[in-house]
């Protein structure tokens, strides 16, 4: 039987999969967060040049795998023709997967939280739409979460199905101002359809949380890898070490 070192209210989200477990949104480091006994996995979406989903955290490949080049620039068919590096940098057997790839290994076996990377507004026109399509089309829409730094993301997607749960992601709110990479101003009519505030982890104060649930919301903090420092009043908690949260 688990045990959770924080309260069982908490919700333990395996960020990139777990990273710290693997090589960061890879399929097996997916595998690796789901056997820990974490809820929720969050991965990150990025739109090929030839209009496919890829899960990877950067825009370009030169980081996580043997190749470079920006993802946006590149076919589905060049992406995967490169190698995922493993933490010692050196190239493993697997590649950049597709967001259907990770839907067919999470269905039924735990939630996910996508992210929806965007820049610009010009920056994968699209996404939202085929996101949620091929989301649909393998019967998950109760197993998955969007999030985004992106107001203009969120607002297209509630657009497209009003239903859709939606949280955003933020580094700290100073004011009437949230802090996103950008500053935005911030108002409780303007983000009715925002079920969580994503926070980033300095700046989760025991104040703001108490805050955001006087208005219904929901607070996850990121990310936060040793248990002694996570909020005890958060809804949420992404790590890339889900394992030392679930024992």
């Amino acid at each position: 039987m688990r045990t959770f070192l924080v309260i069982m209210a908490t919700l333990i989200i395996a960020h990139r999969g777990g990273a710290q477990l693997g090589t960061e949104n890879s399929l097996s480091c997916i595998e690796r967060g789901i056997q820990t006994g974490a809820q929720m996995v969050e991965v990150d979406l990025h739109l090929t040049a030839d209009q496919q989903i890829v899960v990877c955290h950067d825009q370009r490949v030169n980081r996580t795998t043997n190749g470079s080049g920006k993802i946006e620039n590149m076919t589905l068919t060049e992406i995967q023709a490169l190698r995922l590096l493993r933490p010692d940098g050196s190239a493993s057997e697997e590649t950049i997967p597709t967001l259907e790839q990770v839907l067919q290994l999470c269905k039924g076996r735990c939630r996910l939280l996508l992210e929806i990377k965007k820049k610009r507004s010009n920056q994968y026109l699209g996404i939202e739409q085929l996101a949620d399509s091929i989301v649909k089309a393998h019967g998950m829409q109760e197993q998955v979460v969007f999030q985004s730094f992106s107001d203009e993301v969120l607002f297209t997607l509630h657009k497209i199905d009003p239903s859709l749960r939606l949280e955003k992601l933020l580094i700290c709110r100073i004011g009437k101002f949230l802090f996103d990479g950008s500053f935005t101003r911030f108002s409780w009519d303007k983000y009715e359809s925002i079920a969580s505030f994503n926070i980033f982890r300095w700046f989760a104060k025991k104040s703001f949380i108490e805050d955001m649930h006087r208005h219904g919301k929901e607070v996850k903090v990121w990310t936060v890898d040793d248990p002694s420092k996570a909020p005890a009043n958060a809804d949420g908690i992404i790590t890339d070490r889900p394992d030392l949260f679930v024992k």
